[in-house]
């Protein structure tokens, strides 16, 4: 692995990214307008959106991320990019880390709009500040790129790409305490939370809501996210096919 390829990689996408301006409104646009729009369904119980919004940017990076890195990735393996990649003088690790570190800085600007939004425009209070919210956000954004880089191998269409959504990220969605609490849930529930990434995603924003100072628990959340992304990159390399 060269980090001299692999930021170039990183380059080349964001080059490629910058003129995509579906993308970048759905980067940059999306998150906060959704965020808004919560602010006034719940415009009557100002303490529901407050315990909410700050959730929601444990899950937004996520499904974003996963949703654009799928597609893009996918349509570089059908124009011949990809193969084209393959034959030159550069490792898939090259490659997949070069994806995932200019998805994860889109995820970082991504959390810096969100987060100045929803703390700053709609006043939402997090105790434990906006540097660990930013963090928290940034590790969701990086775990929806290495979930995207992987199951993006598994899908022959953009159209196939997107129906991973329901299919591997609502059971997550529904089950990651957003809704009901975990311990509410029925046991067989509450095991299938325990073993997926979104879980400990949201659990971290819970943390950086509710408590001011850094946290044991904060720390092993954010630990897991990493472990389950970094897990998820290794897999992505290894459905590369290199060219002879």
């Amino acid at each position: 692995m060269s980090i001299r390829k692999t930021l170039a990689t990183t380059k080349r996408v964001l080059k490629q990214l910058r003129h995509d301006p579906r993308t970048i409104a759905m980067l940059f646009v999306v998150p906060p307008v959704l965020i808004t729009v919560l602010k006034y369904v719940f415009q009557n119980d100002a303490g529901v959106f407050n315990h909410i919004a700050p959730l929601l940017l444990g899950i937004f990076p996520m499904i974003m991320m996963f949703l654009i890195t799928s597609i893009v990735t996918l349509r570089e393996r059908r124009s011949g990019t990809l193969d084209r990649l393959m034959t030159m003088p550069i490792s898939k690790m090259d490659f997949i880390f070069g994806y995932a570190i200019a998805f994860s800085l889109l995820g970082l600007l991504q959390a810096i709009v969100a987060g100045g939004v929803m703390l700053g425009l709609l006043h939402v209070t997090v105790m434990g500040g906006s540097a660990p919210t930013v963090i928290a956000a940034v590790l969701a954004a990086f775990l929806g790129t290495a979930l995207g880089l992987f199951t993006s191998a598994f899908a022959s269409s953009e159209f196939q790409a997107i129906q991973f959504l329901p299919a591997f990220i609502f059971p997550q969605l529904l089950t990651c305490g957003l809704f009901v609490a975990r311990s509410d849930m029925a046991k067989l529930l509450q095991w299938f939370a325990d073993v997926v990434p979104l879980t400990y995603s949201v659990d971290a924003m819970k943390q950086v809501t509710l408590h001011i100072n850094w946290s044991a628990t904060l720390t092993r959340d954010l630990v897991i996210v990493a472990v389950y992304a970094l897990a998820a990159l290794l897999l992505g390399s290894l459905t590369i096919k290199r060219q002879e």
